[in-house]
């Protein structure tokens, strides 16, 4: 079956092509007609589809995170495309390609795997290198440790997001501690890996990216520590203060209590812990907004609701430049000037973030600023 895939969508464009539908929502036009708002995605994004004619029949023909093939005219409407379905069937797994669909990391998961198993093997603490192993051998766990992403929306959104994370952030752990020989190296790589283990769990994965049941209720943090404590119970004699460092490290990753951390850090582990997590996290997600806009003129990206802000994706080589290395031109034709854009948000005009929006202010001066050294303080909470 021929694919179209949504960020080859172009206006007038005539498209039969199956799709992933993340979301169905039934509506009343103005009129009292009924219409059909559908959230059709594949691993390139998403795109909008409408329904407005025949909204009962084809509404009993599919249900939210079926694969459909639809067949529709694409169009611009207020800026953003949208798909005007004519016809659509239902479409079996089993005809599709999963790869068509859900965006994937780039990373071979063998090759990750092998440098996770690499960098346990390389702990001398017995205790944390054999509660390692005792989840790295489980080969349940390790399938879905290596398939999930590392988050829905913000960072790493494809799958074995997870795995590519917890590895880059062990790997820059391994890097603090070659400088600072204080930290404790083996708790810190242990933490780095299993800091967000909780995600397997809290997120489905198997048509589209969605929180479970369990992840809305209680969250990766606390899910993550409830699996570290099973895991330790299987064990037989694990020092109790191990276990409880271990456990601080997850539940403040986060940093603060704004981020949804129950804990802030209070061990030099959990400082670092916190501040390599979020900058692998965000280098991450500005790089993917930047290669989302590649094929953009402009040396600026678009604005980024939740980083709030534009960035600078600088010069495109010369056309000449790009000649001689033998790469393909791409002449852009004149276009006229350029539409009005959202003005950058200053203090005195940027609306109140939620607190998921303030995800790029997490500068250590920032995180400690005002706050009169609370991290280490002594205050119960």
């Amino acid at each position: 079956m021929s694919k179209v895939f949504i960020a080859d969508l172009k206006e007038r464009d005539q498209i039969d092509s199956p799709f992933l539908v993340r979301d169905k929502i039934m509506a009343m036009a103005k009129n009292g007609k009924p219409y059909m708002t559908l959230k059709l995605m594949d691993r390139s994004g998403e795109v909008e589809g409408r329904i407005w004619d025949q909204v009962d029949h084809f509404s009993r023909l599919f249900n939210k995170d079926d694969f459909i093939r639809v067949r529709a005219k694409a169009s611009v409407y207020m800026g953003k495309m949208q798909l005007v379905i004519q016809d659509l069937v239902r479409v079996d797994e089993s005809e599709i390609s999963l790869g068509d669909f859900l965006p994937v990391s780039n990373h071979d998961p063998a090759t990750m795997m092998a440098q996770v198993r690499a960098l346990i093997a390389s702990m001398t603490d017995v205790d944390y290198r054999g509660l390692m192993e005792s989840f790295f051998n489980d080969a349940a766990f390790v399938a879905q440790y290596q398939k999930a992403p590392a988050a829905k929306a913000m960072h790493h959104v494809y799958l074995g997001g997870l795995l590519e994370h917890s590895l880059a952030v062990a790997h820059l752990a391994d890097d603090v501690c070659r400088r600072y020989p204080s930290v404790d190296r083996d708790l810190l790589i242990s933490g780095a890996l299993l800091h967000d283990v909780g995600k397997v769990a809290e997120l489905l994965f198997d048509r589209s990216f969605d929180y479970s049941d369990e992840g809305k209720l209680l969250g990766h943090i606390v899910i993550g520590v409830e699996m570290v404590e099973e895991r330790i119970r299987t064990l037989g004699a694990f020092p109790r203060i191990k276990a409880t460092l271990l456990k601080h490290l997850l539940l403040s990753h986060h940093g603060q209590y704004d981020y949804g951390s129950p804990k802030r850090p209070k061990t030099l582990e959990a400082v670092i812990l916190n501040f390599v997590d979020d900058m692998d996290s965000k280098i991450n997600g500005v790089q993917a907004h930047i290669d989302k806009e590649a094929h953009n003129d402009s040396r600026w990206t678009g604005y980024h609701r939740l980083y709030d802000r534009y960035f600078f994706k600088g010069e495109k080589p010369p056309v000449a430049e790009q000649a001689l290395r033998g790469e393909e031109v791409d002449v852009p034709a004149p276009v006229a000037a350029p539409p009005v854009t959202k003005p950058i948000a200053t203090e005195k005009n940027a609306p109140r973030k939620r607190r998921e929006e303030k995800t790029l202010s997490a500068s250590l001066g920032e995180q400690l600023g005002g706050l009169n050294m609370d991290l280490f303080g002594s205050r119960e909470e």
